[in-house]
């Protein structure tokens, strides 16, 4: 018998363990799709989540971009959100012992605008319990560097990460941006900068036109693009990553059902993250998670790390 295969209705393994994090399930949602989970509490069971990724979260209370902020495209969406969140205090004293309490696995996601303010919010959560790692959301705006993103320059990349990686124990898995030339040039950075997974991929950058108005859909013009629209773009970069990087990646862009979260486990994803699909069917998390199992018992797979990367050549 080859490995990985088992008789039909023996138990399946499905759990991961995301560079430190133990998942029950390889499926996490998104950040800013999923808010502090208190909002879909009545649609799915907290806990059963492989791993709730929060609002992004900066040093200060941010209001976000000026309205439109949201638009509805071809295969997906664009938003301009701009990082409203109500700052790293209150999420720890107010938002963290809700999730706790319900027993979710927590992934805190954090933004700044310079080095410094990544590496102050990593200190704080250092000092608190009950978050299992840090996503860092480096497709923010460097105030030190004309506004250029962090995740576009590759020493960048290595410096915010490792000012992270100094402040706290944690995890620190940053989220990479697709909106580069090479994305296993960033890659590499961030493993060198220290980091223990890599989440692929944020947002692409996009715009919508009301020719009505005769102006961008956006108050703030540009937005980023998720949804089905961006699932061949980031299987490809992922693909091309795993080759290259030996760190495990949270792999997202598009997903919508069971069929494609496989689709990103086989291209080199060892868990997947779901954001746009939150927004249509919020038990979709559950969903996807049962169909991975379901499809591992008719296909006789044991465990879920059977099939990271297979498709890859």
């Amino acid at each position: 018998m080859n490995k990985g295969l088992i008789n039909p209705g023996e138990l399946v393994d499905i759990s991961v363990n995301l560079g430190g994090v133990k998942m029950k399930n390889p499926v996490a949602v998104a950040s800013g799709t999923f808010g502090y989970g208190r909002e879909y509490e009545d649609f799915i069971n907290l806990s059963s989540i492989g791993a709730i990724i929060v609002k992004g979260t900066t040093l200060e209370v941010r209001n976000g971009n000026k309205p439109p902020r949201v638009a509805e495209t071809p295969a997906g969406m664009l938003n301009a959100i701009g990082l409203e969140n109500p700052g790293i205090d209150k999420f720890l004293t107010e938002y963290l012992p809700y999730l706790n309490q319900k027993g979710a696995t927590v992934i805190a996601n954090i933004a700044g605008n310079t080095i410094e303010e990544y590496a102050a919010i990593a200190s704080r959560i250092e000092s608190c319990q009950g978050i299992a790692a840090i996503e860092m959301n480096i497709s923010c705006p460097n105030v030190k560097q004309g506004g250029l993103q962090f995740g576009t320059n590759p020493e960048t990349v290595m410096r915010v990460v490792a000012a992270v990686k100094s402040e706290t124990s944690l995890p620190v898995i940053p989220k990479l941006s697709p909106n580069v030339t090479d994305i296993v040039e960033i890659a590499k950075a961030a493993e060198a900068g220290g980091a223990d997974a890599l989440a692929m991929i944020n947002t692409l950058l996009g715009m919508a036109v009301d020719i009505k108005k005769r102006q961008p859909v956006l108050g703030n013009i540009f937005g980023g693009l998720s949804g089905p629209a961006i699932k061949p773009v980031a299987l490809r970069m992922i693909y091309q990553v795993y080759k290259e990087v030996k760190l495990p990646i949270l792999g997202g862009g598009g997903i919508m059902n069971y069929q494609d979260a496989l689709e990103f486990i086989m291209v080199g994803a060892t868990a997947v993250s779901i954001g746009t699909g939150n927004f249509v069917n919020p038990h979709i998390a559950g969903d996807v998670a049962q169909g991975i199992q379901q499809y591992m018992e008719e296909n006789h797979i044991k465990n879920i790390n059977e099939l990271v990367g297979i498709a890859v050549k």
